[in-house]
């Protein structure tokens, strides 16, 4: 009898200490504030989205994700945002191929080991995940290829002569009334959430290399902003009823340098299943920056990008939620597409970024992480200033955009410098 005792006390005590290191190994929101392990966690990260391709056992190329990996690792890099979900038909285009899911419901298993893989590394290297679970743009497929699935009809690409944004962003928006199209990407959320990794054996809902769960990439709402609430609400809340370990997130560009793209950071945020805010800032996307005429645009941007940034912590401070600045890049001088081509301003923009990112991080405002975009690495574009195509390798540029705009390769020496030394400040704290 004694002895069953003991060995009950020893189950309940261990058990309960597993139990409690288990719930604090994740990144949480506790008082307005990122936290792991109960301490304010803070973190210089990168945009990385081709890792779960590169880490596939067959189509992918695993030397270099390890290697890059490891070169993300030695600059400090502690969070990457990456892709948890990726739609192709074969006809899709300006997208990742192949793709996780190249028709409704069907999946490549190389792509799933390759998100496996991808996240056991990072595990490895201490490196926390933000999974992005879809796409206002064709890149990764997304709502454009969800909706032409659903019969709304072929997709009006921006970057084909005749064919305009206008008509692009009218297409991509209707995903908010499209209960089918819908239907499909919450599909894909429960099966994500619920996929057991094959490497490491545990459900990524129960992996605390996940920090967050995107709904996604730049989502809009445009002319009707109310639908896009909505849907972000649903969607939110789907993702809380499933998995109740990680935190959740937008992956909105906060408000944007567009009066028309239908987004309110304060608004878009003002809801309980959202943990934390998301941030973007494109000066050169927006109009504000003028890669051929740098200096005469470089003060007046910097102007710019101070009052975004203030309006967006005002907002943060409002709703008591943390910021991560998941998104920003600048062109090579002269807007050079050219892989050796030079850096000066880019890394003027790189300075100021991180230096405002890192003064936050250290005084305990808002902004808690910053991830650039993005690591290209070893990604080098066989055709700098085209267009990517089936068989390209992966530049880190997407694919609906002109390859070698805004990717960091391993080379570019004095950028990476001040991402590592932006790193040394804040994880030495």
């Amino acid at each position: 009898m004694r002895l069953y005792i003991l060995i009950v006390l020893f189950i309940t005590t261990f058990g309960l200490m597993g139990q409690e290191k288990g719930s604090s190994s994740f990144v949480e929101v506790v008082n307005g504030e990122l936290v792991l392990d109960g301490e304010r966690y803070c973190f210089i990260g990168s945009n990385y989205w081709q890792g779960m391709n590169l880490g596939a056992p067959e189509s992918g190329d695993r030397n270099r994700l390890l290697s890059e990996l490891d070169q993300l690792q030695k600059l400090g890099v502690k969070n990457l945002r990456v892709l948890a979900a990726s739609e192709a038909d074969r006809e899709m285009k300006f997208a990742i191929h192949p793709a996780l899911q190249n028709g409704p419901g069907k999946y490549d298993e190389d792509l799933w080991k390759g998100l496996d893989f991808l996240l056991a590394e990072m595990n490895k290297r201490g490196m926390t995940a933000t999974m992005v679970l879809g796409n206002f743009w064709t890149w990764s497929g997304g709502f454009p290829q969800y909706l032409k699935w659903s019969g709304a009809g072929d997709i009006p690409f921006p970057q084909e002569e005749g064919t305009s944004w206008q008509e692009f962003t009218d297409y991509s928006k209707t995903f908010y009334t499209n209960e089918k199209a819908q239907k499909m990407m919450e599909d894909h959320i429960r099966k994500v959430i619920n996929r057991i990794n094959h490497v490491t054996g545990e459900a990524y809902k129960k992996d605390p290399t996940i920090m967050a769960w995107q709904l996604a990439n730049e989502p809009r709402g445009y002319d009707t902003p109310e639908l896009y609430r909505k849907w972000t609400r649903r969607v939110a809340s789907l993702i809380k009823s499933l998995d109740a370990n990680h935190l959740v997130c937008l992956g909105s560009e906060g408000n944007t340098g567009s009066l028309h793209a239908g987004v309110n950071v304060l608004l878009d945020n003002e809801n309980p299943d959202i943990d934390y805010i998301t941030m973007h800032i494109w000066p050169q996307n927006w109009g504000w920056f003028d890669p051929e005429n740098a200096e005469a645009s470089f003060q007046s941007t910097l102007e710019k990008i101070d009052a975004y940034w203030e309006k967006h912590m005002e907002v943060a401070q409002n709703l008591e939620k943390p910021i991560v600045f998941e998104e920003f890049g600048i062109a090579r001088d002269g807007g050079s597409f050219q892989t050796d081509g030079s850096v000066t301003w880019r890394d003027k923009f790189y300075s100021h970024f991180f230096n405002k990112a890192v003064n936050s991080m250290i005084r305990g405002n808002p902004v808690q992480g910053i991830n650039f975009w993005t690591y290209s690495g070893t990604g080098f574009p066989p055709r700098p200033g085209e267009y990517w195509k089936k068989g390209d390798i992966f530049t880190g540029d997407p694919p609906h955009e002109l390859q070698g705009w805004y990717g960091v390769y391993s080379t570019d020496s004095s950028t990476l410098s001040i991402i590592s030394g932006a790193s040394e400040k804040i994880n030495k704290q």
